[in-house]
């Protein structure tokens, strides 16, 4: 039986809460913005090889418990099967769900729509049922979800032509935790990080016109963050798709794991990440906050304006000279 240790529950002044309306029926607008200020968006960083202690220290750092007490909804990357980082790893899900126990949460949930793929044969083959029963975890397949469980989206000013369906259970969740990986996207994306994760929630009928939208994907993709607010971010980089992605791709050990609660700073020190192990062309030769992902979702008031408005924690000195380094990187651009 799990002791419950529950974090410092903080009232940090300095942690970005970005705020969400939605309409309440099938064509209900959307829109989210970030609480005005001159407050930092806080990022832990750990610089670690170990998941287990990694996870723990990351989310201690933030001195925040948004899920204690809360029903979470826990959203992971089964975009297919493939192999870390073409999936979120068994372990980081296993040891994220242990962490959320003893922060006290009420119950968990993982809530996932893969593609192309089945839904139900990626679940299978990462044995994600088997994960579920044996920490007591529920499961909602969104591809089985009935009509009525997928709502209408449509977002002012929109790249989307007439919007896009998202599944019931996220739009009902107060607390959803997502936990996304660090790689690059090799089919328009450019990267795949924690506003991209965004695209499971959605149904697979919207796939066509993102995936044959090639001047707007990556703005698209942005959007459909404003549909829901995640509650916690962890990002596992322990490896990454420098190249290639998102099921395969040219792999290096990053050895880091990043939490927060802003989408857009995550990526932005993602982005960092990946500058500093050496990218593609298409992450090397552009500024952070000039990626399409990064603007619109800046645009939209999703996060952070800039790299300035993001404070970096650590708890340990080969920690905080990685931190700096990417701090140096976040500020060129």
């Amino acid at each position: 039986m799990i002791n419950r240790r529950e974090f410092m529950i903080g009232a940090t002044g300095s942690m970005l809460s970005a705020l969400s309306k939605r309409g309440g029926n099938i064509s209900g607008n959307v829109t989210m913005k970030r609480v005005p200020g001159n407050n930092k968006s806080k990022i832990s960083l750990i610089k670690t090889s170990e998941r287990a202690s990694g996870i723990q220290r990351a989310l201690t750092l933030l001195e925040i418990n948004p899920v204690n007490g809360q029903d979470v909804l826990l959203k992971p990357n089964f975009n297919t099967a493939d192999p870390f980082p073409g999936s979120t790893h068994n372990d980081t899900l296993s040891n994220l769900i242990l962490c959320l126990k003893k922060m006290g949460a009420k119950s968990i949930t993982i809530g996932e729509r893969s593609g192309p793929p089945e839904t139900n044969s990626v679940i299978k083959e990462k044995s994600i049922d088997e994960i579920c029963k044996e920490y007591d975890v529920g499961l909602i397949n969104f591809e089985e979800l009935s009509s009525d469980g997928w709502i209408k989206i449509k977002p002012e000013k929109s790249h989307w032509r007439n919007g896009f369906y998202v599944a019931k259970p996220i739009l009902d969740s107060k607390c959803t935790v997502a936990t996304c990986c660090l790689k690059t996207h090799g089919f328009g994306g450019v990267f795949t990080m924690s506003l991209k994760l965004s695209v499971g929630i959605t149904h697979k009928k919207n796939m066509t016109e993102l995936h044959t939208s090639p001047l707007s994907m990556r703005k698209m993709i942005a959007e459909i963050n404003q549909a829901y607010n995640p509650s916690l971010i962890l990002l596992d980089g322990i490896e990454a798709f420098v190249d290639g992605g998102p099921m395969h791709g040219t792999k290096k050990k990053a050895d880091v794991i990043l939490a927060g609660t802003d989408r857009v700073a995550i990526d932005a020190v993602g982005l960092a990440v990946l500058k500093e192990l050496g990218s593609n062309r298409a992450i090397m030769s552009k500024k952070i906050f000039e990626q399409e992902q990064i603007a619109r979702a800046v645009e939209l008031g999703l996060g952070v304006t800039g790299p300035s408005d993001i404070e970096i924690l650590t708890d340990d000195s080969e920690s905080q000279r990685y931190s700096k380094k990417l701090t140096e990187i976040l500020l060129k651009g």
